[in-house]
């Protein structure tokens, strides 16, 4: 069993309600944590202990995402400066036509390059050729949660519900147990009723959590009026979604006092994407509120086709700002609260709170050394400001993931860098065409 130990950190632990930052060592063996403090000078002199020096660095669990689609990362720069349903019909959906499973891996694989530079370990994902998006996380050593994305939009239900048990079958618990399973009903205006009671029953025979778009935009929630006279909250929770299942909501942008209401005591949680919702126009989502529900809100990207970046250092900080300026309070959201929504919370979200999301023995060793050696960074007179407020992506020097290091210096050890750039960059020429 592989032995690693990081020595002379300062450890942001993410484990307690109030900041806890220790100084000491991290001991890891296999995959998990298991000690933390000062690791016996015998054990590190062992040949068989690989020994992480981590001076001038802040460890800290990983970041987690919770709403992605990973492989549109080749999308970037090609669709921005457009409402939502015009950035669909006339952009994305157009190029999706045109995606295979190869073009969808080598955008997976770019996006897991840019996720682990900037600190993500685990992430949620939604698309298209899940097999392809899998062997992606596989290959990356990522963590990862995915679902195939469900639209009942014409009549091919049937085949789309087998592509989630194939998916189940397939990958679920794969990948070293990195790699879970969603089912993934794309959103309230694109599942009839019966076809989200199927989604239900689905989920129910593989006992998994089901991951769905939520009121991202208000034109969403007055097409909900018009076809069912309620809300997209209220369309989900008479059909018993809320009462029965672990759900992942992405965006729950406009949402009614009555929706948040609605919500109080959701088994998973919300996942807020501020840096997309933001550049598509849809809003601020009420993190407050939610949170004053019992509501897990965790972060997410979205897409880099909307987003551009999948550096969630940027969705902390819009977090935290959005939240000071929605509500006049500059203490709505707080530095360490917002670096919460980024781990622990996240992990909530996924059901994953057990495994990931803070620094404890027996969790599993997913971890992110911060060079604080950086003039943005100095002084230090508080270190949960500057990771929420000064720090970005490129401040990472060192990833652990399932205890391997995945990144180490600013070098990629599970991927050929230049090889993924360039590999992306072809399947971009071959799907997009305008």
């Amino acid at each position: 069993m592989s032995r690693i130990v990081i020595k002379n950190a300062r450890i942001l632990t993410m484990a307690t309600e109030a900041p806890q930052i220790l100084e000491g060592d991290i001991g890891i063996e296999g995959s998990c944590i298991r000690e933390i403090g000062r690791i016996d000078a015998k054990m590190v002199g062992d040949d068989a202990v690989t020994v992480i020096d981590a001076a001038g660095k802040v460890v800290m669990p990983g970041l987690i995402n919770c709403h992605n689609h990973a492989a549109m990362a080749l999308f970037r720069g090609y669709s921005d400066d457009l409402r939502l349903m015009e950035w669909l019909s006339q952009k994305i959906w157009p190029a999706e036509e045109r995606l295979d499973g190869d073009a969808v891996y080598a955008g997976t694989m770019l996006a897991a390059a840019e996720m682990i530079k900037s600190g993500t370990t685990t992430f949620a994902d939604m698309y298209f050729f899940m097999d392809d998006v899998a062997r992606a996380v596989r290959d990356a050593g990522m963590r990862a949660t995915l679902c195939q994305g469900l639209l009942f939009i014409d009549n091919q239900a049937e085949r789309r519900l087998e592509a989630t048990r194939r998916l189940f079958a397939d990958w679920h618990g794969k990948a070293e147990g990195r790699i879970k399973a969603m089912v993934g009903p794309h959103a309230p205006y694109t599942c009839p009723p019966d076809k989200l009671q199927a989604v239900m029953a689905l989920a129910k025979e593989l006992q998994a959590a089901i991951h769905i778009h939520l009121s991202e935009t208000v034109e969403e929630v007055d097409q909900m009026f018009d076809r069912y006279g309620k809300s997209p909250v209220r369309y989900l929770a008479d059909l018993g979604l809320f009462a029965e299942h672990h759900v992942l909501l992405a965006h729950a942008v406009n949402l009614s006092r009555d929706d948040i209401h609605l919500l109080k005591g959701l088994r998973g949680g919300v996942s807020h994407n501020p840096v997309s919702n933001l550049k598509l126009g849809c809003g601020v989502a009420p993190v407050l509120e939610l949170r004053d529900k019992g509501v897990a809100v965790a972060l997410g990207t979205d897409g880099a086709g909307s987003a551009t970046t999948l550096d969630l250092f940027e969705e902390i900080k819009a977090a935290a700002w959005l939240q000071k300026n929605r509500t006049g309070d500059p203490t709505a959201v707080t530095a360490y609260q917002a670096l919460r929504m980024a781990t622990i919370e996240g992990a909530r979200a996924l059901g994953l709170a057990d495994r990931i999301g803070s620094i404890e023995p027996g969790k599993q060793a997913d971890l992110i050394l911060i060079d604080m050696n950086k003039p943005h960074l100095f002084p230090q007179n508080d270190i949960c400001a500057l990771l929420a407020y000064a720090a970005n992506g490129a401040d990472v020097d060192t990833v652990l993931i399932d205890g391997k290091v995945v990144m180490q210096n600013r070098q990629l050890l599970t991927m050929h860098e230049a090889d993924v750039l360039a590999e992306a960059a072809a399947a971009a020429r071959r799907v997009i065409r305008d």
